[in-house]
């Protein structure tokens, strides 16, 4: 494969941005919080550190190894490793093809509401209509038009930043907008923890407590913070494999695969302080709709009132309109490795046959495509038009199952499920099981070592985790997808 046709990165540091930025995204500053919150806190978190540790880190390094190895983006990555393992590499990309299908709306909403709290600064009113965070949510999920819009902004911002390349778009983007998205997170943790009554946010995070493991089950905490962590660190989806594919020889791989997860978990971190104390802060001082277990809301409904009601005025709108903005870079950085994954398939098909690799055209018309099938997320309100309000009916209703599978509640859960609930796990814990006996692991070490003047330094606990740990811990991931989409009442 012509490496300088396809690309490649200019610096490690360029590299190392780009894949933090892929890890950091909604999961991070959304998802980690609000799991965190309806887990028990530093019950969750304890577990969730020791999954980083000893399944996380080996699955990144086994994917970063196979891309750089073979060269390749995840289809050709295991076609190269066996005609017969061509089928894994489908799972990875049809898993960032769906996800990002949906991401992309949600990455729209955060323009949205940063858009929002800027309009606010200038005129009250203007930015939500006068409505509260619930009410204005409830209202905007049914907006077809504002839906489509936001999407298609989103997705076009995507599209345009993959079409620069490996060194000239993504990399370029991420060197500027990773530090800056660290800096701004910093900012809102500052003002978050000046809050009078924040403490106790601090407090629920950190100060010991394993209640949860009783209240809610350790089984139940466990499999969340599994899940939580597998795609935290955008594994099984193809773009550690893909990104790793651009990665040259000279740059440490076993190090480069500690520092992600490392950063990664740093950012959640960062994203929980940011919002927890801040939440704290606002229950104590008993604003209504705010609480440390709001789920999925806590992002688009209660951080809302946070900056609204809760700090409110100049103030809360500018810290409103800066942490959506926030989470708007950390959702882009994420959403342009879900396309570089479906992009790379198609320019390595173009190499192969002797083609331009044509990227812009590539780039184009794939993620079109994927803006497309977002548009169901668009049409339906994420399921709330069940009997009303929805354009487009979820699959549930079409299918006649809404009353009896979350999966096909909406569109979104639908996509949801077929990629994060079967394709990534599945996906990932096969990787494990040929890394671990059919490929033997050191497959990884050679390609480590390849490395000038590099030794793999951990290498019989690597050879542990292929073996045993990391597919015991994506079974667990996969049985724990299934049994939240499915109701299965295995937990």
């Amino acid at each position: 494969m012509d490496q300088e046709k396809r690309g490649q990165w200019a610096s490690n540091f360029g590299f190392l941005m780009a894949a933090i930025g892929s890890a950091v995204g909604l999961g991070n500053i959304w998802g980690f919080p609000y799991k965190m919150g309806a887990n028990g806190g530093f019950a969750f978190l304890i577990i969730y550190l020791i999954l980083v540790t000893f399944v996380g880190v080996a699955t990144m390094l086994g994917e970063l190894a196979l891309g750089r190895k073979y060269g390749m983006g995840v289809v050709g990555t295991y076609r190269l490793i066996s005609k017969k393992y061509t089928w894994i590499g489908w799972l990875g990309f049809l898993s960032g093809f769906f996800i990002l299908a949906f991401y992309s709306v949600l990455g729209g909403y955060t323009l949205r509401y940063t858009i929002g709290f800027l309009l606010e600064l200038f005129s009250k009113g203007s930015g939500f209509g006068g409505m509260g965070g619930g009410q204005f949510f409830g209202s905007f999920i049914v907006n077809s038009g504002a839906n489509v819009l936001y999407h298609f902004l989103f997705m076009g911002l995507t599209i345009l930043i993959v079409m620069g390349g490996v060194s000239g778009g993504i990399e370029k983007f991420t060197k500027v907008a990773m530090p800056a998205l660290f800096v701004m997170l910093l900012i809102v943790i500052v003002r978050s923890l000046t809050l009078e009554g924040s403490f106790s946010g601090v407090e629920f995070m950190f100060a010991p407590n394993f209640a949860a493991f009783s209240e809610i089950g350790f089984m139940k905490v466990l499999k969340t913070a599994a899940g939580q962590m597998f795609f935290s660190l955008s594994l099984g989806m193809g773009c550690m494999i893909t990104y790793g594919s651009y990665l040259s020889k000279e740059e440490n791989l076993e190090k480069n695969a500690v520092i992600i997860p490392v950063a990664d978990t740093i950012f959640a971190l960062l994203a929980g302080l940011a919002v927890m104390p801040a939440v704290g802060a606002f229950m104590s001082q008993g604003v209504e709709g705010i609480n440390f277990t709001a789920g999925p809301g806590l992002l688009f409904i209660t951080l809302h009132q946070v900056f609204s009601v809760g700090m409110g005025g100049v103030i809360g709108n500018l810290f409103g309109a800066l942490f959506y903005f926030l989470v708007f870079i950390a959702a882009i950085t994420s959403a342009i490795s879900l396309l570089e994954v479906c992009t790379a398939y198609f320019i390595d098909k173009r190499i192969e046959k002797g083609l331009d690799p044509s990227r812009k055209k590539v780039t184009l018309v794939t993620g079109l495509a994927i803006f497309a099938l977002g548009l169901l997320v668009c049409l339906d309100g994420l399921g709330s038009g069940v009997g009303g309000g929805a354009v487009i009916d979820p699959p549930g209703v079409m299918l006649g199952m809404e009353n009896i599978r979350a999966a096909f509640a909406s569109w979104l859960d639908f996509y949801d499920m077929i990629s994060e609930g079967v394709f990534m796990p599945l996906g990932a814990l096969i990787m494990a099981l040929i890394i671990g006996w059919s490929l033997k692991t050191t497959v990884i070490k050679d390609e480590v070592e390849a490395s000038p003047n590099v030794l793999m330094k951990s290498y019989q606990f690597w050879d542990i985790c292929y073996k045993f740990i990391v597919p015991i811990g994506m079974f667990f991931v996969l049985l724990g997808q299934l049994d939240d989409f499915f109701g299965l009442g295995i937990f």
